[in-house]
């Protein structure tokens, strides 16, 4: 399956707009993650554990949209779009939310 941001994709002809596909991912930033963070956000450089967090669940909702698109048929998913969000008390918990739209070549 191929997932790409661009509307159109070089290689291949789009024949049928199958739909919008979407997934979603809500993970938790702990208490030690938050701790480590800003040792290194007083310190100085990046923070590796919400990097780590961040990845897992832009990946989590790259995977959710690419199963939907799967069980409707298609061939890739076209104009992926990336949100992130804190949500929560206190911003405790991101948010990922991967949108675009189902094709078949």
């Amino acid at each position: 399956m191929i997932l790409t941001t661009t509307n159109t994709l070089e290689t291949h002809q789009i024949n049928k707009y199958l739909g919008i596909v979407t997934g979603e991912t809500i993970i938790g930033a702990n208490i030690f993650k938050d701790f480590f963070a800003g040792i290194t956000d007083i310190v100085g450089g990046r923070s590796g554990s919400y990097e780590k967090v961040l990845r897992e669940a832009k990946d989590n909702a790259l995977r959710e949209m690419e199963e939907i698109a799967k069980r409707m048929g298609a061939d890739a998913v076209v104009g992926i779009d990336l949100d992130y969000e804190t949500i929560g008390n206190n911003g405790g918990m991101i948010m990922v939310t991967a949108s675009g739209t189902a094709v078949k070549f």
